[in-house]
């Protein structure tokens, strides 16, 4: 597993894509820990850069990401990850992705409807 983590400080950015529909849910970033732990589990884990510690995607909500296809950049430096997201969704603010704002006339706008709420998932932490 040739991955260049020398770029940003030890870390690789990884794209979570819906295996299905092609949408993007979220971008992260691992650490060469995170990435063993994902491949050899099977589920997206990430590295936090405001924690500095290691989570695996849903430990807190259940809505984990199954992974079904990793891929790396001509670089090697990212990842892309299609998925089966577990859950009505990705963010922790409760949408499906965590792209739910679209910039119209200059102004950021939320895009869609909450899938579920973020308070009786993360008790107000989310």
């Amino acid at each position: 597993m040739d991955l260049d983590f020398s770029k940003l400080g030890g870390l690789i950015t990884a794209v979570i894509q819906d295996h299905e529909t092609g949408r993007v849910l979220m971008v992260g970033f691992m650490n060469e820990e995170a990435f063993r732990k994902t491949v050899e589990s099977g589920y997206a884990t990430f590295y936090s850069r405001s924690r500095n510690k290691l989570w695996l995607k849903g430990e807190t909500s259940g809505h984990k990401l199954v992974v079904k296809e990793i891929s790396t950049d001509c670089d090697q430096d990212a990842v892309l990850l299609k998925v089966e997201a577990l859950g009505p969704g990705v963010c922790h603010e409760g949408y499906e992705s965590c792209f739910f704002r679209r910039l119209e006339d200059g102004r950021w706008q939320i895009s869609e409807p909450r899938t579920y709420d973020p308070d009786s998932v993360y008790g107000g932490k989310g």
